[in-house]
């Protein structure tokens, strides 16, 4: 494992401080990338940042909703509001930071300029990019999936029990699959380890369209911040 500053960019709201006296491995700062919809943001969302912090001794985590998503082929919910989410879900996270910068850009959203940007922000920083497994399975159909590599090391947060049920088996020493050889040889990955979650933003997106409560599901500030804003109630939506 390859041993992330303020960003000029965010505004005061999206800031979270990183507490002073938390422990940092040695060497480079550590600057970690989680990006997603976040559409909401549910309560997996959150322990997969914990781990990432804590797992890879990040120094930051940059959580960024993506804007205009290249990959979806649902309408997602308008950025301000899963940004005005994310800043309610992450609120008291230890060194987590959101940024909207994505939100912020025209055109789709595409990982490898957040990294660009980031790299920039933090010279000599090591980048760290979070996610999932059935991101991992897609990861060579990403723009520019060989620079990313080369940019950042891949952290692939695995829950507990899915390589089943509707997941397609996570293969450790194929972690990329459709990359060519070379390019997995050469990718730096990390496998973050989660217990068993059920929680899901497809799942609190089809409660909320029931009208039922998303305790558990969603932390309660943003629970509420869904219902003020009636989000989700067309079945459309879900």
């Amino acid at each position: 494992m390859r041993p992330v500053g303020e960003d000029p960019a965010l505004s005061n709201k999206e800031r979270i401080e990183v507490p002073e006296n938390a422990s940092r491995p040695p060497g480079p700062p550590r600057i970690g990338l989680f990006g997603g919809a976040f559409d909401p943001p549910h309560y997996a969302h959150m322990a997969l940042a914990r781990a990432a912090v804590r797992q890879l001794g990040l120094s930051r985590l940059h959580v960024t909703p993506t804007g205009q998503a290249w990959h979806k082929s649902r309408p997602l919910t308008p950025a301000a509001q899963r940004l005005a989410m994310c800043r309610l879900a992450f609120a008291h996270e230890p060194r987590c930071v959101v940024d909207g910068r994505e939100t912020r850009r025209d055109g789709p959203s595409y990982t490898i300029d957040t990294l660009a940007a980031l790299q920039a922000e933090y010279p000599g920083a090591a980048l760290y990019l979070q996610i999932g497994a059935d991101q991992a399975a897609a990861f060579h159909t990403w723009k520019d999936a060989a620079r990313i590599l080369e940019m950042a090391a891949l952290s692939i947060a695995i829950r507990a029990g899915q390589d089943g049920q509707g997941h397609a088996p996570f293969d450790p020493l194929c972690p990329l699959p459709g990359l060519p050889p070379a390019l997995q040889a050469a990718a730096r990955v990390h496998v973050l380890r989660l217990p068993a979650m059920p929680h899901s933003s497809t799942q609190a997106r089809q409660l909320a369209a029931q009208g039922l409560p998303l305790q558990g599901c969603v932390p309660p500030s943003v629970a509420r911040y869904i219902a003020r804003h009636h989000l989700y109630t067309h079945p459309a939506s879900s």
